[in-house]
């Protein structure tokens, strides 16, 4: 009786530790990249920022999403079914298996790096400051604003400018934070902040877009002294999905050779000279805080 409980309990035991072997192998073996090659279909996780990632149209546009289309399209997968989200959800929404990859130009740093796993930078870009119409503060960089406590400033939730105005001795009270950027600049039309800011295309031609007679765009405006700018902007994948990272990288590497990536990026706005990445600046020192 014990020698037939003992073989039952081994083949309990053997069959248990066979199928938690057989879940490790099958991310260690990039099912992720098997499984969206089979349908031909990727969820692309993005917020609505332009021009990196946005809707219009009912259509899905932006330098980050060409990107990533002309990528996938190099590994046979033409489908890109896009989700929505919140600039502060995208990695959440990532990490909960809601997409297969975020793509909004999305800034590397090391935090981020520690719940994503980033492909290689893709474009890279400054910040920009959006005031009242004329001014009226005179505000010309971060430090600016930190100088006087009085200004408050609207900033999306999630974005990297957050740390970049506290790093630059702007007060949490100062700090006020928004959904979007049509929100931010909401506050600002209205009093109820001074200033917002963003990565310099987007709030740029955002304003563009809003044609907005109460607001202006800061010339001149003078780039942080802080680590992280300029910004190198990239599509993100679940940190056990990085044989689908690899093969992205591959072919991305392919398209930045070929010239197609600085075609993509100047077809929306950015330029070769400004925006294109250098060869020697990677995500791992980024990630590692080399850069």
């Amino acid at each position: 009786m014990k020698r037939i409980l003992l073989t039952f309990v081994l083949g309990c035991l053997f069959v248990l530790t066979a199928c938690g072997s057989g879940e490790g192998d099958s991310e260690a073996n990039g099912n992720k990249l098997d499984e969206l090659k089979e349908s031909g279909k990727v969820t692309i996780g993005f917020a609505n920022e332009k021009p990196y990632a946005y809707e219009e149209d009912g259509k899905l546009k932006g330098a980050a999403v060409d990107i990533a289309k002309a990528v996938f399209k190099e590994l046979g997968i033409e489908e890109m079914d896009s989700k929505l989200a919140d600039f502060g959800q995208l990695i959440p929404g990532l990490k909960a298996g809601q997409f297969d990859v975020i793509t909004a130009g999305m800034a590397i740093n090391p935090d981020r790096c520690e719940n994503a796993a980033f492909g290689e930078p893709e474009m890279m870009y400054g910040e920009g400051l959006i005031v009242q119409k004329g001014n009226p503060l005179n505000l010309k960089s971060y430090k600016d604003i930190a100088d006087n406590p009085d200004v408050t400033v609207s900033v999306m939730s999630g974005a990297t400018e957050n740390e970049f105005l506290k790093s630059e001795g702007v007060s949490e009270e100062q700090i006020t934070n928004a959904e979007d950027i049509p929100a931010t600049f909401s506050a600002v039309e209205s009093g109820r902040a001074d200033a917002t800011t963003g990565t310099e295309m987007t709030i740029k031609m955002a304003l563009e877009s809003a044609n907005s007679d109460q607001l202006e765009f800061v010339e001149g405006f003078e780039q942080p002294d802080v680590e992280g700018v300029p910004s190198y902007g990239a599509a993100a994948f679940h940190l056990d999905n990085t044989e689908l990272r690899d093969a992205y990288n591959e072919k991305l590497a392919e398209l930045k050779a070929d010239g197609t990536v600085a075609e993509l990026l100047e077809a929306n706005g950015f330029s070769e000279e400004n925006n294109m990445v250098a060869d020697d600046i990677t995500t791992e020192k980024i990630c590692s805080g080399e850069m």
